[in-house]
């Protein structure tokens, strides 16, 4: 399996970035999931035909050897519609929590927000569509809980208003290792 995610980011990032997996910059999780890696499909192309028709179709192109390629840039054509649409969604920083086994993961909720459950939703209904899981069904949809994870002393505080501005699939293992995350995809918002 090949594990991916989608995420919000409240910091700046840029597209390709690689961070360390203790060291992510502050962000919002969207949905996580995983893809099965046996189904032939390259997540790293580079092809220009395969974003191009990806963009239009959800079809699937094949190289010469009949090999899917081109699933982050099939994601980013089936996602982009929605993502782009909530980007700019002004988001309310709310009350802190701890997550995780007795509660030892420090985070900050997120205010319900319309915009940001809609674009979760449409998510999810995309990730459901491939050729995988998501590991943590119940933390999504209805039971979907948007929030901040602190860093250290990285962290939002209640009352922050954060906007929705960057949007990311991020590879958590890229070429199997999971020391590292690197970003394939980022949506931003355009002044």
């Amino acid at each position: 399996m090949r594990n991916l995610i989608l995420v919000a980011f409240i910091e700046p990032v840029t597209d390709g970035l690689v961070f360390p997996r203790d060291d992510w910059p502050l962000h919002i999780t969207l949905v996580r999931f995983d893809v099965d890696a046996k189904s032939g499909v390259d997540l790293e192309s580079d092809d220009d035909a395969v974003k191009t028709d990806a963009v239009k179709t959800d079809a699937v192109k094949t190289d010469g050897g009949g090999q899917a390629s081109g699933l982050a840039d099939r994601i980013a054509g089936l996602i982009d519609l929605p993502v782009r649409a909530a980007l700019g969604t002004r988001l309310t920083i709310g009350d802190d929590a701890g997550f995780g086994r007795l509660g030892s993961v420090p985070v900050s909720l997120v205010e319900p927000s319309q915009p940001l459950q809609e674009l979760h939703e449409s998510l999810m209904g995309t990730v459901a569509g491939l050729p995988g899981r998501v590991p943590t069904p119940h933390y999504t949809l209805d039971n979907y809980r948007p929030h901040v994870s602190h860093h250290g002393d990285k962290r939002t505080l209640p009352g922050d208003v954060v906007v929705l501005d960057r949007v990311a699939l991020v590879d958590m293992a890229p070429d199997g290792n999971h020391s590292v995350r690197r970003i394939l995809r980022l949506w931003e918002l355009t002044k």
